[in-house]
């Protein structure tokens, strides 16, 4: 059986469009067909329903998709158990985590990884709403979640807490709220609804009501930036805003807790280098563990 046609396959499974795969394998479209038609001619089976939309896994189909998997798992792991040593690890990594974890811990530290592993080629992606490991489109990720489904091996990482701050002279200017209902007096700084990833990042709802005034921003970092520079009231990690001079807690008796998880696909996580990674990621946050809560009051998910 040719793997070429097999590792096509798992594209267009992962994808659930022969164009998506195309795109991904950096193929034409054509040349995805041919491949899949070949590999179903074969077999002597129907590997994909095609439909308008996509397409979908046959029962044959999804059959060969988890032997393929298998294949797949043990090829990647190759290497890494051939190797002498760690110190010569390479290949690529890709890690997803939300952009506050990114940008206001994660990304500061990974120059110390790279000195330790230069071989190693790290890719830093956002979560989206549609993100999965199991399409492989990332070998990592931190998720504000705990996965319930998938063959997955989770490990929580950390709890952090949020809590209200605004801009000193926001509040020199408008006063600090002196209770939740107070807020209706200020502009709240926000998420884009319909563009959160996770429902853990719906922290107050009636704050989307229509007797608030919001700014909306689809990233933790720009909604920092925005409440930094005046523009009003938003619910902000602790271990980024707390020891900003700029900033200042509102409402302290008010703080959200919430955790994240580090999760890796079951056939990726013995790979030498996605174990180095997530030890590492283990580590980094272990040390720094008090930044990541900062208990003034609770309230609860």
């Amino acid at each position: 059986m040719d793997w070429d046609n097999i590792r096509i396959f798992l594209s267009v499974a992962r994808a659930g469009q022969f164009s998506a795969a195309a795109s991904q394998l950096r193929v034409d479209n054509g040349t995805v067909s041919r491949r899949i038609s070949a590999l179903e001619k074969s077999l002597r089976v129907r590997l994909f329903d095609r439909q308008t939309t996509g397409c979908a896994l046959t029962a044959a189909g999804d059959r060969l998709y988890k032997s393929a998997e298998e294949i797949e798992a043990q090829l990647l792991r190759a290497p890494g158990e051939l190797s002498q040593s760690d110190v010569e690890l390479s290949g690529t990594v890709r890690i997803a985590a939300p952009d506050g974890f990114s940008t206001f811990f994660l990304c500061s530290r990974l120059g110390h990884l790279k000195a330790k592993y230069p071989l190693l080629t790290v890719q830093l992606v956002p979560m989206s709403r549609t993100f999965s490991l199991s399409k492989r489109e990332a070998d990592l990720a931190i998720t504000i979640e705990r996965p319930d489904e998938g063959r997955l091996a989770v490990r929580k990482l950390i709890d952090y807490s949020l809590h209200f701050y605004a801009a000193k002279r926001y509040l020199a200017e408008r006063g600090p709220p002196q209770g939740l209902e107070d807020l209706q007096r200020h502009c709240l700084v926000t998420y884009v609804q319909d563009l959160i990833f996770a429902d853990q990042l719906n922290f107050m709802p009636e704050l989307y009501g229509p007797t608030y005034s919001r700014l909306e921003c689809s990233t933790a970092v720009g909604q920092l930036e925005a409440v930094r520079g005046g523009a009003g009231i938003g619910i902000l990690h602790d271990y980024a805003a707390d020891r900003d001079e700029q900033l200042q807690i509102v409402l302290p008796d008010t703080v959200f807790e919430r955790s994240y998880w580090i999760v890796t696909h079951l056939d990726m996580r013995e790979l030498s280098r996605v174990r180095a990674i997530s030890e590492f990621i283990l580590a980094e946050v272990g040390t720094q563990k008090s930044i990541f809560r900062t208990r003034k009051g609770y309230c609860s998910p």
